[in-house]
């Protein structure tokens, strides 16, 4: 069965559903080359906790990583500007967050039910956060919404009862 996974230089996207179910994946590296992570394509990977994302991935697709429950922390390169529809939903035990600065929106669902995400970091540059966008993130202690947001989605951090700061 298939633990350690690493793409190949030339490979310029990972399509749809390409390895989702490979609940054994451990480990895997995406190389420059890659710009967008397709809908689905690491869903269900449930034993996943290595993951390292190219400088040049842009997008990452709808459900991309969702329910990748071994998954503790992901460090989202500066050249992601679109983070999909429900893309980490699911990742329970993802304990840290930074999002780049070249994110200006955060998909619907994008991070609900990461239920042990305890340190975040939304920057200047992102203006809309989606329905439901931090659904059920129960460990988040306090995180500041900085002045650029000027859309916050229905439910985005219902479930959550800890500080919010708005500048």
């Amino acid at each position: 069965s298939l633990t350690n996974l690493v793409i190949p230089d030339g490979v310029t996207s990972i399509g749809n559903r390409a390895f989702e179910d490979c609940s054994s994946l451990s480990s895997l590296v995406i190389p420059d080359s890659v710009t967008s992570i397709g809908n689905k394509a690491f869903e269900d990977c449930s034993s996943l906790t290595d993951i390292v994302l190219s400088d040049s991935v842009t997008s990452i697709g709808d459900w991309a990583f969702r329910n990748c429950r071994s998954l503790t922390d992901i460090v989202l390169p500066d050249s992601v500007t679109s983070i999909g529809y429900g893309a980490f939903e699911g990742c329970s035990f993802l304990s840290s967050l930074v999002i780049p600065d070249s994110v200006t929106s955060i998909g619907d669902g994008a991070f609900g039910h990461c239920s042990s995400l305890s340190s975040l970091v939304i920057p200047d540059s992102v203006t809309s956060i989606g329905d439901s966008a931090f659904y059920d993130c129960s460990s988040l202690s306090s995180f500041i919404i900085p002045y650029s947001v000027t859309s916050i989605g229905d439910r985005a951090f219902r479930g959550w009862n800890g500080e919010l700061m708005c500048l």
